[in-house]
């Protein structure tokens, strides 16, 4: 297991460097005292795992992570456990509080194990603007970091059930959750496999692996229903043409 090391102490990061070593499937493959070290690390490389501190000068830990296409498996660090823990009540890996305990670095490690074993490994996607040439479309399988005010969640795409216009962002459904990100949905559009994710009409992005239901709908085109929630979808007439195609409809 490849393990990044993200914080803006140097004997911090020495301390987990000394800790890891009681694991021998663990390697530290880099270390960063900043977000824009951290994202040059992940550009350069595909972490099996991010061990990522939160309060860091300039950018935080969630700071990085939002401007992140895609996020690798994060375990945080952190000395501020009281708004901390209320942050991440919501699906964060694991939590590790200063000065980091072995036996609870242990517990993190097997829950990454499992999540890999389980899941297949994420794919960490370096941002946007450090690609020097096209990258391959994120997929399903993919895991991507959101935040909305003080709630944040790691979910996987293949959980999405649909992207729309709200403003100058993007809403993004999954479960019972409904969070903006900043992001275009030109933008998610360029970046997501398109052989899941299609685009219905001028405002919204289906996961095509969430549609329950298909209806006609008026001047041929379709209306959509989706599963995993109340959302019925109305696919433009020039759209349905192309989702007949792609569904052999």
């Amino acid at each position: 297991m490849n393990v990044l090391l993200v914080d803006d102490s140097r004997l911090a990061r020495a301390e987990l460097r000394r800790l890891l070593q009681a694991f021998p499937d663990v390697v530290v493959s880099g270390e960063a005292r900043d977000a824009p070290a951290a994202r040059a690390q992940l550009a350069a490389q595909r972490p099996d795992l991010l061990l990522l501190d939160i309060h860091m000068p300039g950018e935080t830990g969630f700071e990085l992570l939002a401007s992140l296409d895609a996020a690798p498996p994060v375990v945080f660090t952190t000395a501020y456990d009281a708004h901390a823990l209320r942050a991440f009540e919501v699906n964060a890996l694991d939590y590790l509080l200063k000065p980091v305990q072995e036996a609870r670095l242990a517990a993190a490690l097997d829950k990454v194990r499992a999540q890999l074993t389980a899941g297949g490994r994420p794919s960490p996607t370096p941002p946007l603007a450090s690609e020097p040439a096209p990258t391959a479309p994120l997929t399903e399988h993919d895991q991507v970091f959101v935040k909305d005010g003080e709630r944040c969640w790691f979910v996987r795409l293949a959980e999405v059930r649909l992207f729309e216009i709200n403003g100058s962002h993007t809403q993004i459904y999954f479960g019972e959750h409904r969070p903006l990100i900043p992001r275009t949905l030109a933008q998610l559009e360029a970046r997501l496999d398109p052989r899941v994710f299609f685009r219905a009409n001028r405002q919204q992005l289906i996961n095509l692996h969430h549609v329950a239901g298909i209806e006609p709908w008026f001047s041929h085109s379709l209306r959509l229903r989706l599963r995993g929630g109340p959302e019925v979808v109305e696919v433009s007439r020039q759209q349905s043409v192309r989702f007949r195609e792609l569904l052999s409809l």
